[in-house]
């Protein structure tokens, strides 16, 4: 049912409805309101299109994959939790998870499996959801877990996503001065904590 509230969302167009925050829209999506994710869809479909499209390259596998995100979001909105993190990274994050997968499966009915690392850049990003992680990658999580939750999605959305800081001050509407600052403090914070785990 929800899918078909999502792609008939151009009819809730003329209907007015109060802006309300991401926190009380999940509630309201967890207890079955569709119009809740009708509005949450309006206001994060292009950026869950814009990273899937990144990834995939391609409109079709684009648009379903942002419809798995939206459908993922209404059966599980319950996962999210705000101390780990904003609502913008945890979307970012499924989306891209949702399109890694799809990824994959395109490359196996393909057959696809000899491009470079270098042909397909999304490649390094699946070793960041990986279960089985090496000690570099979880020292390199673990030091973005110190940051400040406004430079960790910054850098995310710049270095993971490869947003420029113009989008990225969209995206989080915020001015792109902080964005800027965000992700300038955080990097010399980042390297800073890189080199003294690695004893440098």
């Amino acid at each position: 049912m929800a899918q078909a509230v999502l792609v008939r969302k151009q009819v809730h167009t003329n209907k007015v409805i109060v802006r309300m925050s991401v926190a009380t829209l999940l509630n309201h999506i967890n207890a079955g309101d569709e119009d809740a994710l009708v509005e949450l869809h309006a206001q994060y479909v292009n950026l869950v299109y814009s990273v899937a499209y990144r990834i995939l390259n391609h409109d079709q596998d684009a648009e379903e994959a942002t419809q798995d995100v939206f459908m993922r979001l209404w059966e599980k909105s319950e996962t999210f939790d705000v101390s780990k993190g904003s609502f913008t990274t945890w979307l970012v994050t499924i989306t891209r998870r949702i399109a890694i997968d799809r990824m994959r499966k395109r490359e196996r009915r393909t057959q696809n499996v000899n491009m470079s690392m270098d042909e397909q850049p999304y490649l390094w990003e699946t070793l960041l959801v990986q279960e089985d992680m090496s000690d570099l990658q979880r020292s390199l999580l673990s030091a973005m877990d110190e940051l400040s939750k406004e430079q960790q999605e910054a850098i995310y959305l710049a270095y993971f996503h490869g947003m420029t800081h113009r989008e990225i001050a969209m995206t989080l509407e915020r001015p792109l001065g902080t964005v800027k600052t965000h992700i300038r403090t955080g990097m010399e914070q980042l390297r800073i904590i890189w080199m003294k785990a690695s004893g440098r």
